[in-house]
């Protein structure tokens, strides 16, 4: 017969003790934290007590009640009190979830398989209700602290990240989370600091879409539909041209949203003021290439050959701008038809490809694509 939680019940206080030297030892924050006697008998009270309360309620096949889960909130809260960062809070949690289960496997013997199949059904859903508690507790307890562009900042990297606690947390920043977000993802490289929160800030309170800056890449998060001047006010600010993508995506997922359209911005060109919001479906032919390095060094050698005549990659630009209009082409390029007639012809004798075919159109405003994208 098992007696896997009762051989789990004498541990407790070891394993808890354990488990917070573990995170302290991992994490120079938490030790420092716990380096205050007060702290550190919080957190070891805390260990304790979830322990506890797990055997409990595995032994009656029970959830965590409202009343467990506000005191894995309120220990939360007094973690995000103390300025401990979500970094942190994410190692935290990582590091107490894989301890459990450790605890498990070190108490479990031939007889346990039954009760530590139950204990592992129990902690798969319950561990994520006491997660979320305990991430919505540091949230506000970071409040008392963290600006609210930061909590902006903060909001929009959790929703990205794929956090299920974002979307519970959006309540307190007055935000009503869309069914689907559009992820705007702008790289512009070399914006100050300072300039980069003013964006943060302007998006923020004229239109109330949360966004953040990952390096030099600025991410807004769009409700899909309701277009904004974000973009326009955008190049205001930073004064500089930059490469644009966009991806759509649900809100409670916007990971894979997120990773398109950064692709997506990588292979477009830098602009002053982009008229348009890049998706994959304009950018297919650069996003295959991206991913197949004989594909780019090929266009890479085509752009080479470009270079043997008189700014043939502008000419290409404005001849697909203009949709192979002549008149028009030549006219935004400031040249005689004439003129555009020669170098269209030049740019047949250095790559072979025919700038009007249907063949050139798709590989050579590519080549163009690229060269813009790469400056």
């Amino acid at each position: 017969m098992s007696d896997l939680l009762g051989l789990l019940r004498k541990r407790i206080s070891a394993n808890a003790k354990r488990v917070v030297e573990v995170c302290a030892n991992d994490l120079p924050e938490y030790a420092a934290a716990a380096g205050d006697p007060r702290e550190y008998a919080d957190m070891l009270d805390f260990a304790v007590f979830i322990r506890g309360r797990t055997i409990d309620l595995v032994a009656g096949n029970e959830p965590l009640t409202d009343g467990d889960l506000a005191v894995v909130a309120a220990t939360g809260e007094r973690r995000g009190e103390t300025g401990m960062s979500r970094t942190v809070l994410r190692r935290v949690l990582t590091l107490h979830a894989s301890a459990t289960l450790n605890e498990i496997q070190e108490a479990s013997g031939p007889h346990d398989l039954p009760v530590t199949m139950q204990m592992l059904g129990w902690l798969g859903p319950q561990g994520a209700a006491a997660q979320q508690a305990y991430t919505l507790g540091f949230l506000q307890g970071q409040q008392h602290f963290l600006p609210l562009i930061g909590q902006v900042r903060q909001f929009t990297e959790m929703l990205l990240a794929d956090e299920p606690a974002a979307l519970a947390n959006a309540r307190t920043l007055g935000v009503t989370v869309p069914d689907t977000y559009q992820v705007v993802v702008a790289r512009a490289p070399g914006v100050d600091p300072e300039t980069t929160s003013e964006v943060v800030h302007t998006v923020w309170h004229r239109y109330g879409i949360p966004a953040t800056w990952y390096g030099d890449e600025f991410v807004a998060l769009v409700p899909a539909g309701h277009p904004a001047k974000l973009i326009s006010d955008f190049a205001e600010i930073i004064g500089q041209p930059f490469s644009v993508g966009a991806a759509t995506g649900p809100a409670a997922a916007l990971a894979e949203a997120f990773a398109l359209a950064r692709r997506v911005s990588r292979v477009t060109r830098a602009e002053s003021q982009p008229d348009h919001l890049y998706t994959a479906a304009d950018v297919f032919m650069e996003l295959g290439a991206a991913e197949l390095p004989e594909i780019d060094r090929w266009l890479h050698d085509l752009a080479q050959r470009l270079t043997g005549g008189p700014d043939l990659v502008s000419t290409l630009d404005a001849y697909y701008r203009h949709d192979l209009n002549r008149s028009r082409a030549a006219a935004a390029l400031c040249i005689h038809p004439r003129s555009l007639d020669y170098r269209l012809q030049r740019v047949h004798e250095l790559t072979g490809i025919a700038p009007a075919s249907t063949h050139g159109i798709r590989i050579l405003s590519t080549v163009v694509s690229r060269v813009r994208a790469h400056g």
